[in-house]
Formats: structure tokens, C-alpha cells, sequence
């Protein structure tokens, strides 16, 4: 079989199994709820705890008895600047084997539809800003991730070459940041929002008259609430197909110092931000050109503000569960 053969993306059916790798993390939670909303019967989803996707075994065994008729690998190891610059190997080594034995056991089971995610990092870091599809693969990638950046690459190529050796209508979307509930609220682990989220809160809760952020504030950078990312995954799957990574974000972008002072002003904060611009401020803009995800039908509809709002709520309610 070749990519030649045409493939017209289609509704899925909601009593076919679908399996969700990565079921409790911010992403794949999101997409869990999404599929329940609209009517999937049978979602399949393993825990870290009862599934290491590391172990290409393990993966088999359990595609072998799920046989699943849709995949999307949402599962990752992710972390923020710190995480990404202070463990390369475990992002890229982690990274690769959970996507190979995903990949290569949805291919040996022919799983008819899979979606694989990606990272906005994936793109070299002087690209054209808002960053187009055919960016990839152009220049260097931004040096503080790109260990993660190159296993993320890996994945899109690998999802390309079984489209071209095995004409699967298998497609990949790279999302831009995203958070909302489920997100890695850890103080060593976080994404940016995440980590401004409980620093702020915390200051509130323990009386704290200054907040110390790193870099220098002026990065700009693109953000979209996970049950916005979850619709985008489901519309792709019912609506696109082709060979070529689709962007998936809001298409507006703000200052880190600009979603800062948003989170303090949401959490009660009166106190005064100070910026360490001695830490990195990684790239200086990442906004993603959705055109191609416009022309697919699907815009984003939950507001920034009403995203942290939502997010904000999230957190204080479960803040004794998280990881520190």
C-alpha cells in the first residue's frame, strides 16, 4: 500500500475501542472527556502505574488484546526550560521508546486511525514568525529543548513513513502550549503557566510581598486551553488527512510578563513581580501559523482569561494532590 491511496476522513465510529495513551496527563485527560461528551462507548487508557510504554512488551501484549481501532498517543515525558536543559537524555531516550512501541504496535495491530502529538519546540528557533507547517527541518532548534524537540521529530517522521510504506491514514498536530486541568504543576517540572500559577498562589497563601520569575518577561508565547486542544484532536480525526504535521493553537500570542501580571490579578497577588534575567528566556517569539487548521474547520473558543480562570479554579481545588 502507498500514501497514494486516498483516505476520506470521515465520524468516527463511537462503538469502535479507542485508546488513549497518556489517559491522565493534561492532554490526553482532555481528549478522554472530549470522546465521552460525544458518545465514544469504549476509551481504553493505562496509567503509568499499570502500563510502562517504555516496555515495547508490555505495548504489544496490550494492543494484542484492546485491538483498537483508533489511537491517539498523547503520553510523553515533558517539562519546562529547567526539566528539558537538566535531563536531555531522559527527554529523548523516554521520549523515543514510549513513541516506537506505540507507533510500531498500532502498525502490527492495524489500527485504522491514530493522531500523534507533538510539541511547538519542534521548529528551529529563527523561524518566521507565526511559525508555518514547512518550517520543519529548516534551521537549529532552540538549544534548551532540543533533545525533546528531536525525539517530537522523530515521531512526525515516523507517522510519515507508515502513511508512505503501509498507506495507514495515520496524522500528527503540533500543539502550541497548552494548559488547563491535569497540567504538571511541580516546582522543578512545570511548563511556564503552571509554574506561575502555584508561585503566585502560594505567595497569596503564605503572605509573601515579592514573586521572583525568571528572564526577563518580554518572551512572547502562544497559549491554548487543553479541552480546546481535545476538540481540535477530534475534529483532525474526523476531518483531516494528509502527510504534513498540522499546527493546532489559538493564533494570538502575549508577553510572559502579560500572562504573569494576568495570574496574579486571578489569585488575590498584590505584591511586587521581580524578573532574574540571568536565567534564560528561551526563544524570544512562538506564535503558529493555524492557517492550516482554519482550513479544516476548527478555530479555538476558549478565551485566555477565561482559560486561567478555569485553570486557577483547577488547581486550588486539587493543590493537595499534586506532585511538589
Amino acid at each position: 500500500m502507498t500514501e497514494e491511496l486516498l483516505y476520506t476522513p470521515k465520524e468516527l465510529d463511537r462503538d469502535a475501542t479507542f485508546y488513549v495513551a497518556g489517559h491522565r496527563g493534561l492532554v490526553g485527560s482532555a481528549i478522554v472527556r472530549r470522546l465521552e461528551a460525544a458518545g465514544f462507548a469504549n476509551i481504553v487508557g493505562k496509567s503509568s502505574s499499570e502500563m510502562d510504554l517504555k516496555d515495547r512488551d508490555a505495548v504489544f501484549q496490550l494492543f494484542g488484546e484492546v485491538k483498537p481501532t483508533y489511537v491517539v498517543l498523547a503520553a510523553a515525558k515533558v517539562g519546562g526550560i529547567l526539566a528539558n536543559s537538566t535531563y536531555p537524555v531522559d527527554f529523548l531516550s523516554d521520549n523515543v521508546r514510549i513513541q516506537v512501541n506505540v507507533l510500531d504496535a498500532a502498525r502490527e495491530s492495524d489500527v485504522e486511525r491514530l493522531l500523534f502529538l507533538g510539541s511547538s519546540c519542534i521548529y528551529p528557533k529563527f523561524a518566521e514568525q507565526p511559525i508555518r507547517e514547512d518550517s520543519l527541518l529548516t534551521g537549529a532548534l532552540e538549544p534548551t529543548n532540543d533533545a525533546y524537540a528531536i525525539a517530537k521529530i522523530a515521531g512526525i517522521l515516523h507517522v510519515q513513513a507508515v502513511r508512505r510504506q503501509y498507506g495507514l491514514p495515520w496524522i500528527s498536530a503540533m500543539p502550541t502550549n497548552l494548559y488547563g486541568p491535569n497540567d504538571n504543576f511541580s516546582r522543578s517540572g512545570s511548563h511556564v503557566l503552571p509554574a506561575l500559577i502555584r508561585r503566585y498562589d502560594e505567595a497569596v497563601a503564605t503572605g509573601a510581598t515579592s514573586v521572583t520569575n525568571w528572564g526577563t518577561g518580554s518572551p512572547r508565547r502562544e497559549f491554548l486551553h487543553a479541552d480546546d486542544m481535545a476538540d481540535a484532536c477530534l475534529h483532525l480525526l474526523e476531518h483531516y488527512d494528509g502527510p504534513q504535521q498540522v499546527n493546532v493553537g489559538s493564533g494570538t500570542d502575549v508577553t510572559i510578563r502579560e500572562i504573569a501580571e494576568t495570574i496574579a490579578s486571578l489569585v488575590g497577588y498584590e505584591g511586587e513581580t521581580n524578573w532574574d534575567t540571568t536565567k534564560p528566556d528561551g526563544i524570544a517569539q512562538k506564535l503558529l501559523d493555524v492557517s492550516k487548521l482554519a482550513e479544516a474547520g476548527w478555530k479555538s473558543k476558549i478565551d485566555l482569561r477565561e482559560g486561567l480562570e478555569r485553570t486557577v479554579a483547577w488547581y486550588r481545588e486539587h493543590v493537595s494532590e499534586l506532585r511538589v
